[in-house]
């Protein structure tokens, strides 16, 4: 849900931070006080179309951020989150956006610079907004499979799993095939380039860590005079005229002595005698490898001529030799293939073959279970649009399958459809002309994705426009049957819709300085009467406005109490 709205310079708002709760919060107010202001600022936070408009006059930049939190692990915010590599910690996703005068937006995600359409898909999954004259997910016809298979999440998972591990090994197979394919021209070129990558990497005979190896060999060759320096004062020390280990082997036979004399010295002349023989041998290995020291300035050549080309080498086909051995073995396949290409081609139309049997069984399964869903969810719609004063209504889910043209959704093309009045043809619902009827489907369906489509916060901007009476009613209810499983804001000018709110926000305006100024007021229990009762009257609460007013609240804490209705 969405806990906090930040607003600085934007429109005629200076700054602003507004809190918001779960369940129904309703924003009213004066026309032009400011209300579908925040609504426009939610909307640009989360990635929509901004403008140098909406910046304060006389200021720089307009700057918004929101503080969102979701409470399940499974939310679709955290596959979006992974895909674009942004950090969720204890559920808490913070939105910025600043909008500068010369255009241009800055844009985070959980402090992380993030581009525009970025933030949009990430905040598709939190957000929904809708509004009287907004195309939103509804009204997007390539979004209605998806819709309909969240509706059947349940019952389509494990078909939709096997479907699309298939439809996966399907686009691989597919991507070789045509690669193998293409043009021969393309083909002889390839086989040009694979056969010298090839060749070049098998004529370099690489050994795993031989250039580790050599250059272990190149900085023993490079400091030879100081190596052998200092293994000959090393020996001289031990051997030569210092005389180390005579000196050690007498102290050895002293210590010997002591001990017999005195027992607890016998651990002293063991370590020395043994001290004795290690630096004996010490000194033996020493004379062998001053024996074997020569200086090979052609052998410091060879290791540098095959380092610089081991060096090449790891530059064009990875960052080690084991990479390059790889990338060899893996080249020379393709090559293989492609010279063989007239077996590759049977054997991979073959595996395609096979593969898509299995394919067709599955998207047939799939779009059988999709029917079936359909027949439910239309039900449903149906349900909610008599609920809504509908009852001429037709709605229904069309499912066109096209046999061979797979997706990663399977073979079917999903559109809903609604005919409002008897008689009429049904039509798409972006179709429908009267803005009451719309504003009825959208919540009718509303009322049934909202369950489903896991969106943390659903906008409602005057969807209530054109409608009165029991009507009004009905779309008060359905407006918090939707809060009950999603946060809702919603501004509205119909005072059922008021009454049923749970939290009651009031957005006014003021003016000081010849600058206009917006407030937001959480309203009291007797507040929220009165400003009922001045949605009612229009102008002046009377005291008879003001009953009616109490008389819709009571009305609304009955409706809350009854689950079935709700």
């Amino acid at each position: 849900m969405l806990t906090e709205l930040t607003i600085k310079n934007f429109a005629i708002i200076t700054e602003l931070s507004v809190p918001f709760q779960e369940g129904l919060t309703v924003l009213t107010g004066e026309t032009g006080a400011g209300k579908s202001i925040i609504i426009d600022a939610v909307h640009l936070l989360v990635g929509g179309r901004g403008s140098t408009d909406f910046i304060r006059h006389g200021e720089d930049k307009a700057e918004l951020e929101g503080l969102f939190f979701v409470d399940r692990s499974n939310h679709p915010v955290y596959e979006k989150a992974q895909e674009f590599g942004l950090t969720i910690e204890d559920g808490m996703i913070v939105f910025r956006r600043d909008i500068y005068k010369n255009g241009k937006s800055v844009c985070r995600v959980n402090g992380k610079l993030v581009t525009i359409a970025t933030l949009r898909e990430v905040g598709a999954t939190l957000m929904d907004i809708h509004g009287q004259h907004e195309t939103q997910s509804l009204l997007q016809e390539h979004q209605h499979i998806s819709l309909l298979d969240h509706f059947a999440k349940d019952s389509l998972e494990m078909t939709m799993t096997q479907y699309q591990e298939l439809y996966r090994s399907y686009k691989q197979v597919k991507k070789r095939l045509d690669e193998i394919s293409s043009n021969e021209q393309q083909i002889a070129h390839r086989i040009d380039l694979l056969s010298f990558q090839v060749n070049e990497i098998q004529q370099a005979a690489l050994k795993t860590g031989e250039d580790e190896e050599l250059q272990e060999e190149r900085k023993r060759l490079s400091n030879f005079e100081k190596l052998y320096e200092s293994l000959q004062n090393s020996y001289e020390m031990l051997k030569g005229e210092q005389k180390g280990l005579d000196w050690i082997s007498i102290a050895s036979r002293e210590v010997e002595f002591a001990a017999s004399l005195d027992s607890e010295m016998e651990s002293v002349s063991e370590n020395v005698q043994n001290s004795y023989y290690a630096l004996e041998d010490a000194a033996s290995t020493i004379r062998n490898m001053l024996d074997g020291l020569e200086f090979q300035p052609e052998r410091l050549n060879e290791i540098e001529h095959r380092l610089n080309e081991l060096n090449q080498l790891k530059r064009k086909y990875g960052s080690t030799i084991a990479e390059v051995i790889q990338y060899g073995e893996e080249k020379s396949v393709e090559l293989d293939e492609l010279l063989n290409r007239e077996g590759t081609v049977n054997d991979l139309e073959k595996q395609l073959s096979s593969i898509e049997e299995d394919l067709k069984i599955e998207a047939k399964a799939l779009s059988e279970e999709r029917t079936a869903a359909a027949v439910t969810l239309t039900e449903q719609i149906h349900d909610q649009l008599q609920q809504l004063y509908m009852e001429k209504a037709r709605f229904h889910v069309n499912i066109a399958t096209n046999e061979g043209a797979y997706t990663s959704s399977g073979i079917d093309e999903v559109t809903f459809l609604i005919s409002t009045n008897q008689g009429e043809p049904l039509k798409p619902l972006a179709k429908i002309a009267s803005g009451g009827e719309l504003s009825r489907i959208m919540l009718a369906l509303k009322t049934i994705f909202s369950r489903h489509q896991g969106v943390t916060s659903i906008i409602f901007d005057e969807v209530d426009t054109g409608v009165s009476g029991r009507v009004a009613q009905s779309i008060a209810e359905k407006i918090y049957q939707v809060a009950v499983h999603s946060q809702v804001l919603c501004i509205s000018h119909l005072p059922q819709v008021a009454a049923l709110a749970d939290t009651h926000l009031f957005i006014s305006k003021r003016t000081e300085n010849g600058r206009t100024f917006s407030s937001v007021l959480p309203l009291s229990e007797t507040d929220k009467i009165d400003e009922i009762g001045r949605m009612i009257s229009g102008i002046e609460v009377t005291e008879l406005t003001r009953k009616h007013a109490k008389e819709l609240v009571t009305l609304a804490k009955t409706v809350k109490k009854q689950p079935n209705k709700v």
